[in-house]
């Protein structure tokens, strides 16, 4: 694979800070956006290369209707082309809402007096994971504030609870973080726990917005938060995320500096990041943002259609921080993961008749609050794969492995069959008679297509041991 070779002013090193603002800018402000350029790039990007900044520039500064219209097609075609049709689907587990920060945009902030504060005990945590199996869950993210009590010991021993419990014919396989940045001896302890990917978001790649925002904690240091997740390749975990809070700072800043920050892992470190991901601001207890950059749903969808374009082999995430009709639309251009029967309440799993809506247990307000099941039907109505799959993770298809059979679109070769094995497995535990009549037409026809470029004989015989009674198979 050839990595993105463009110099910058500042040298990737590891451990070292990377971010140059009026670097940005000035790709930003020397974009060359005419129609001959545009359509070049898109041309690239269909071939599965990687873009310069300058070309993300010329995308993000494009603003044409048809052009713009072109971008999100490509997007579309790249995705297929990458990813198939399948949607990977997982929930957001919260186990301590403490913290030090002082964020103006997050409920959990220290100085808001009205969050009340809740911390996961050891049997908490096995009536949520339990919970969230008997839904059909397979996938997890973790949340934790950023406290002194959240240790890396704590964070371990909270991910090996996790994967302790079996309900009837549920597991977690897979268990992902989104917690503070650690130490490498840190991030050691917490990978030996068996995790999958370590989500670290900068917030906002522009340090003077940063710091307004991040007055107070240990999160004010923003090249300590810069350079983080080098500090977890450091320590072996090859899988990371990272991710902007969309509204904080310029959309279009945001998008390239996300882009120089994948330039950065593939300089420092022969690897990408395994995801990136979008939020937008969303209203919170005592929140204080100036409204100056929210982005608009035109905006939001252009810049999902740009990542994609600009990182083909990574993985983007959208959460229920949107709503349903906004989800459905940018599932097309480049999403491959969403959360499904997200509640964001301290707790809030095990509590079925939770509204969602209560600031007080809550980090924001989240905007999606259909369960798995109904997330799961839409997907197969709209003729999307839902895929609970963690082949990759368990096969060692990790971080420059894993680039190596997603970059040429290899991995396609991989996650349609195990996707079709974990949604059999998801229609005969949890879905109702409707879905299941469903899912298995759709099941039957996509491996009908399949067959047609590969051996599906094995396949079939495992759809047909799913049926029996037997789970956990994979390619």
């Amino acid at each position: 694979m050839v990595y993105n070779t463009q110099t910058y002013s500042i040298a990737d090193e590891p451990m070292k800070p990377f971010i140059d603002p009026n670097e940005i800018w000035d790709f930003l402000n020397g974009a060359e956006t005419d129609e001959s350029k545009i359509e070049t790039i898109i041309e690239k990007a269909l071939a599965k290369n990687r873009l310069s900044l300058n070309e993300v520039a010329a995308l993000v500064m494009t603003q044409e209707p048809h052009l713009v219209e072109k971008i999100k097609q490509g997007a579309r075609t790249l995705k297929e082309r990458v990813y198939g049709d399948r949607i990977v689907l997982f929930a957001p587990l919260y186990i301590g809402n403490m913290c030090t920060n002082n964020c103006q945009y997050c409920g959990f902030r220290v100085t808001n007096t009205n969050q009340k504060r809740v911390t996961l005990s050891h049997s908490q945590i096995i009536d949520q994971v339990m919970s969230l199996e008997d839904d059909g869950h397979k996938r997890l993210i973790l949340v934790y504030g950023e406290h002194p009590k959240y240790t890396p010991d704590f964070i371990a021993d909270t991910v090996r609870t996790v994967y302790s419990v079996k309900h009837k014919n549920g597991e977690i396989r897979r268990v992902n973080i989104n917690a503070a940045p650690q130490s490498v001896e840190g991030f050691r302890t917490i990978k030996e726990s068996g995790i999958g990917t370590y989500q670290i978001f900068q917030e906002t790649y522009h340090p003077e917005t940063y710091k307004k925002v991040h007055p107070a904690g240990h999160k004010s240091d923003f090249d300590n938060r810069l350079t983080s997740l080098d500090r977890a390749q450091e320590a072996g975990i090859d899988d990371v995320g990272i991710g902007v809070l969309f509204g904080l700072y310029d959309w279009r800043y945001e998008v390239l500096a996300l882009v120089r920050h994948v330039n950065h892992f593939e300089a420092a470190y022969k690897v990408g990041p395994h995801t990136i991901s979008f939020p937008r601001i969303q209203a919170a207890s005592e929140m204080n943002i100036d409204d100056k950059y929210m982005v608009s749903d035109e905006d939001f969808t252009k810049l999902v259609a740009i990542l994609r374009l600009a990182v083909p082999y990574t993985g983007m995430i959208l959460t229920a921080r949107e709503p349903a009709h906004i989800r459905r639309e940018v599932l097309k251009y480049g999403v491959s993961q969403i959360d499904g029967g997200t509640n964001i309440q301290m707790g809030g799993y095990s509590e079925k008749n939770a509204t969602n809506q209560d600031l007080q247990f809550e980090q924001f307000e989240i905007s999606d609050t259909r369960s798995l099941a109904e997330v799961i039907d839409e997907l197969i109505e709209n003729d999307y794969m839902p895929s609970f799959c963690t082949a990759c993770y368990r096969n060692g298809r990790t971080g420059e492995h894993f680039m190596e059979f997603s970059v040429p679109g290899f991995i396609k070769r991989f996650c349609g069959p195990n996707a079709l094995l974990t949604m059999a497995e998801y229609i005969e535990d949890y879905a109702n008679d409707a879905t299941r009549a469903k899912g298995y037409a759709f099941i039957d026809r996509k491996v009908d297509e399949l067959s047609k470029t590969q051996n599906v004989e094995k396949l079939r015989e495992r759809l047909e041991q799913i049926k029996t009674g037997v789970r956990d198979l994979y390619f």
